[in-house]
């Protein structure tokens, strides 16, 4: 079954999602090659995107590093990153049963009706291997800790559903939501600051979206020139010279020109799918929607996120060392911010004052809670060979609020489960009820 699971895994998004895509195709009726075409285009926006996550990597990680180092952080919990804390959740006993009872569960959650989306983000099922491995580690009991990952996932889908309508709306193609592991657990947040905003005249009455911002200060409103302008601040701060800092500055306006582009390719690839979808379930299901669940890797075209993303790198390193009680020293995934406030983006219709304001917020929220984890990450990191110990490590990865709230009751074993039962019952009713709103 591990073998199975690995094998899997290591075909990687630009290989597993188009198959899945091609076989949904084929399901809904799309026709082999425009089933086959769409899975492809899609891999091949996931080809492209890869590569500007790479460049992110490659241009803003080194960069992150020095500022680090130059200023001098004192902060004793390292943060390892995503692709670690994935590394550490699939290497536990919950994380080698992760993928067929979440899938098992997904699909009986839509034959009755409880949620609508599809979740096919398959390698982001560790945040749910991650919180069970947490809740096995103390409990000791595995049912525990995997009725703690399937509760976890199931608030995921609950979340797609909730915000599958916005997310559509702000990128343009029907029939997609964002289940993904931390994006949707950081959806209640912004939607709880979304309505705190409306008491509030000044940010309520803010209208500072790109367009908008476009408007009013001409070029300097351009992505690409605001992308040079947060290039040429992070240079500053590592203390690049002329060189570095021109390599620094023109990485920062590939990212803002790179990451819509390949977003507007794996939306092509969608649309088909979506169109076939639609007209599948009009015909079999009377009209009943179902959603295929994505990565929030298809939200990150959004110029508010990529702006904003880039802004809260250096706001973020500021934060951890000023911020009582934090012990979590930003590094491995401080580069990638964008992908912890594109929900703020999407809640937020693409406001840029209200989404740096809760990228903020979350920020914080983020380094308290990779803090309280970081014990927990540190022994599951060493038992899976992830790290050697003497360190204690963490993740961004990690500051899950799901994982915060489905961890602590889990640690009271069955009762905790319990409580965890009723709660998503509750939430069930919520989004459904708030569905029919809409």
């Amino acid at each position: 079954m591990e073998a199975v699971f690995d094998y899997i895994l290591s075909l990687g998004s630009t290989v597993f999602v188009p198959i899945v895509l091609f076989v949904i195709g084929l399901f809904f009726g799309l026709g082999f090659f425009r089933s086959l075409k769409s899975g492809i285009t899609v891999g091949v926006g996931f080809i492209g995107f890869n590569l500007a996550v790479g460049l992110i990597s490659s241009i803003l990680s080194p960069a992150v590093n020095l500022i680090v180092e130059r200023f001098g952080f004192n902060l004793t919990v390292i943060d390892l990153g995503s692709a670690a804390g994935a590394g550490v959740a699939f290497s536990t006993m919950v994380g080698a049963l992760i993928i067929p009872c979440v899938f098992l569960l997904n699909v009986i959650l839509l034959a009755i009706g409880a949620t609508k989306t599809m979740n096919i983000d398959i390698f982001n099922y560790s945040h749910y291997a991650f919180t069970g491995a947490v809740v096995n580690l103390i409990t000791g009991n595995v049912i525990v800790g995997m009725g703690a990952a399937l509760i976890q996932a199931t608030w995921s889908l609950l979340s797609a559903d909730y915000t599958a309508k916005r997310v559509q709306n702000e990128i343009g193609v029907e029939g997609i939501s964002i289940p993904q592991g931390y994006a949707a657990s950081s959806v209640p947040l912004f939607v709880i600051l979304d309505k705190l905003y409306s008491r509030i005249p000044f940010i309520n009455n803010s209208e500072l979206d790109i367009k908008k911002l476009q408007n009013k200060v001409g070029f300097i409103g351009d992505p690409v020139i605001i992308g040079a302008i947060l290039g040429i601040i992070l240079s500053l701060l590592a203390g690049y010279g002329f060189k570095d800092s021109a390599n620094l500055v023109m990485g920062v306006c590939a990212i803002m020109v790179l990451f819509p582009r390949m977003i507007k390719i794996i939306v092509e690839g969608l649309m088909p799918l979506s169109e076939a979808a639609k007209g599948f379930f009009a015909k079999h299901f009377s009209g009943r929607e179902v959603y295929i669940g994505l990565d929030s890797a298809v939200t990150l075209g959004h110029p508010t996120t990529m702006i904003i993303g880039t802004l809260i790198i250096p706001i973020t390193l500021v934060i951890a060392t000023i911020l009582p009680g934090n012990k979590v020293l930003p590094l491995a995934d401080l580069a990638f911010a964008a992908f912890y406030i594109c929900m703020a983006t999407i809640i937020h219709k693409g406001n840029i004052l209200k989404t740096l304001i809760s990228g903020i917020i979350n920020m914080i929220g983020i380094l308290y809670i990779a803090t309280w984890v970081s014990p927990y990450f540190t022994t599951l990191a060493v038992q899976g060979g992830v790290s050697e110990g003497g360190q204690e490590v963490s993740s961004l990865w990690a500051g899950n609020v799901f994982d915060f709230i489905i961890a602590n009751l889990g640690f009271l074993g069955y009762a905790g489960l319990g409580i965890l039962v009723i709660i998503t019952i509750g939430l069930m009713v919520f989004v459904k009820k708030y569905a029919m709103k809409e």
